[in-house]
This record gives structure tokens, sequence and C-alpha cells, in this order.
């Protein structure tokens, strides 16, 4: 099954006819993922034709509005829509009471759960794992307590080469065993090895989320080797200065931190509304990691 990520929003703090606010759709392995929900994320996700009642866990990386503000609203659709089945939602303190006291004041009665999960500023947290895939978050640098998120496959099952299996009439009641990787010993001494009938999943994958933050380069410890880093890259090194300010990075320090990190491939988002494309980004980062793209509302890229 597929790892994806779709960008339904691009830009930072004010939303644009050309980019809205951060939020991303992740499906790793049957998963459904949403990190982060700008305001008008759920227009978002009706344009780029997603099921949002499909989404499972909900990751909220940092509580400035342009992360978090679309949520309340959307929880309220999949209401309207009929949902019954429990989300999940990871973010940091305070985060419940927002969305609780919203509701209340709203006099709604959601007719699912919301499963709150508080995250922790500090050090890596496992939010979630399953024999599939796991939920990670780690601490970033900004002015309020802000993580961001790994997400990682498990190992995949060997691939069975079946037609090699059924010619040496082997029994199908070893066949979830050789996908394990286990030689099956038979009665008779003989051994089945498992190399002989499988051969290697793919690797598992990794997709790095780096949520707004100054840069660290502690940070690279937590997105060592990913296949795929978002970092934000909210300004160009002209505007270096109030990035320092803001606590926010340039395009030139999203690549330093993806080359310290031995990471394969940068993409860089919640850019300026001061800017009117990326491409100045792109061009500033490739001098320094090569792998380097600035995302765009609608675009899905696998990990």
């Amino acid at each position: 099954m597929s790892f994806t990520v779709t960008i339904l929003g691009s830009g930072s703090a004010i939303p644009t006819a050309g980019r809205g606010l951060t939020a991303q759709f992740v499906v790793c392995r049957g998963r459904f993922i949403l990190i982060d929900c700008g305001e008008g994320t759920q227009m978002q996700i009706r344009r780029f034709g997603i099921k949002f009642q499909r989404i499972e866990h909900v990751l909220i990386s940092h509580l400035h509005g342009d992360h978090y503000f679309g949520l309340v609203g959307l929880l309220s659709s999949m209401h309207l829509m009929g949902r019954k089945r429990a989300i999940q939602i990871y973010g940091p303190k305070g985060l419940k009471e927002i969305v609780e006291l919203q509701l209340n004041y709203d006099g709604a009665r959601l007719a699912f759960e919301l499963c709150f999960h508080e995250t922790r500023p500090e050090g890596e947290q496992i939010l979630f794992e399953d024999e599939k895939m796991s939920i990670h978050s780690f601490p970033l640098a900004h002015r309020v307590p802000t993580t961001g998120f790994l997400i990682r496959e498990k190992a995949r099952e060997y691939h069975l080469l079946v037609e090699a299996a059924q010619r040496d009439q082997v029994p199908i009641a070893f066949y979830h065993r050789l996908k394990k990787g286990e030689d099956i010993a038979l009665e008779d001494g003989s051994v089945l090895p498992f190399k002989k009938y499988t051969r290697p999943a793919a690797l598992p994958k990794t997709y790095a989320f780096c949520s707004d933050t100054a840069f660290r380069e502690a940070i690279a410890d937590y997105v060592k080797g990913a296949d795929v880093l978002y970092h934000e890259a909210t300004f160009t090194e002209q505007h270096k200065e109030r990035a320092k300010t803001t606590m926010h990075s340039t395009a030139k320090q999203a690549a330093q931190l993806a080359q310290l990190a031995q990471v394969k491939r940068l993409v860089m988002g919640h850019l300026s509304a001061r800017y009117d494309s990326g491409e100045g980004h792109e061009a500033e980062a490739r001098k320094v990691f090569p792998s380097s793209e600035m995302a765009v509302d609608g675009l899905t890229f696998t990990v």
C-alpha cells in the first residue's frame, strides 16, 4: 500500500488566493492522517478530492492560529456528515480546552468521540504505533511550544514467490511463516529456507514534518535519514533578520538542515504572503541541497 502526502496548504499566517494555510493529508499503509489544520482546510480537502471522513489521526504542531483554526469547523462538518467513529487528536497543552470550549458554547454534541493526546515540547515521544506504522513527535524551536512529527513505516513482510512454493509443493499453511522470514523445519529433518521462496519487500520509509521553527542543528538528529523532509521556509535570506525575530527559517537554513540530516528529499513550505512565488526559495535552497523544492497547494508525492 502507498505512502503519500498531499499538501493542502503551503502558506503562512495569512491565506492568499494561491496558497492556503498549513495542512497536509498523509496516507501511510492504510492509515489516514491530517497534519495541522489551518483556516479553510476543509475547503482544501474538498478541492483536492479527499474524503475527510477517512481521517483517523489529527496532528497539531502548535497553537498559532494558522495551524489549527480550521479544526473545529472540520470536526463539525464530520458530525453533520454522519461520522460515528472516534477520532484521535494529538497536540499541545491547551488544544483540548480550546476545542471543547468552542463546541460547548456552540451547543454542539458531536456524535463521535474526540480522543485527545497531549504532546510534550521536549524530547521524542511515540504518539501512536501499530503493526504497520508509528507516529512520533519531537521538539522544534518556536515562540510557543511546537513539535515536529515523524511518520515511520514498519518493515513489511517478505513477498512470497508463489510459483516457486507451488512447484515444490510447499503446504499453504507455511506461507505466512515464510513471509515473516522464518525457515521451516520439516519432520524428516529437511528445511524450507524462506529466502528460496520469498524476495525482500521495499525498505520502510520515513516522512518528517518540521512546522514553524528557527534553525537548530539539534533538529537534524530527530529527522536523520528521512526519505522526505518537509521543512518550513517562510523567508529567503533577504529577510533572515525577520526570520530570526519571528523564530522562522529561511530556505537556505531549511536546506542546511536537510544536508545535516542526510535526508533524501526536501520539500519546503509555509511561504510568507510577501512572496509572489517560491522560485527564489528553490534557487536559494538548491545551492546547498540540490534535491529541494517548494510545495504548492495540491501537490501529492510518494514518500
